[in-house]
């Protein structure tokens, strides 16, 4: 075969590729996010835990917790025993698109801090 033949092969085989390497991209773009959100519900578990075991104020507590959360999270509070409990879930949707096949994903992070004595 020539050498001008097969650079039509060159460029048809780039052609078939390319858009599997955005979908990768795409794909990989989507699972840092979700990633980077996962840290952010923890924190906010975290932050939550924290403020209420300093007698902070419920309310100033779930405030802060929401700030540091992804929009639209459920944020649980339980105390017992002296012991603060936070759970929050968050549902992440698909990145939509090619990928608007993948289902929300749920994440979830939780945090436990002592009461503290005044």
């Amino acid at each position: 075969m020539s050498p001008r033949g097969q650079r039509g092969a060159v460029t048809a085989e780039t052609v078939m590729v390319l858009p599997v390497l955005v979908a990768v991209a795409m794909g990989l773009g989507w699972v840092l996010a979700l990633a980077g959100t996962q840290v952010r519900v923890v924190d906010a578990a975290r932050e939550v835990a924290r403020a209420v075991a300093r007698d902070d104020g419920r309310a100033a507590a779930l405030a802060l917790g929401h700030r540091v959360a992804p929009r639209g999270a459920g944020i649980e509070v339980h105390e017992e025993g002296g012991l603060v409990t936070v759970r929050v879930r968050a549902t992440v949707r698909g990145p939509g698109g090619l990928f608007g096949f993948v289902p929300g994903v749920r994440l979830r992070g939780e945090a436990t801090a002592a009461q503290e004595q005044r």
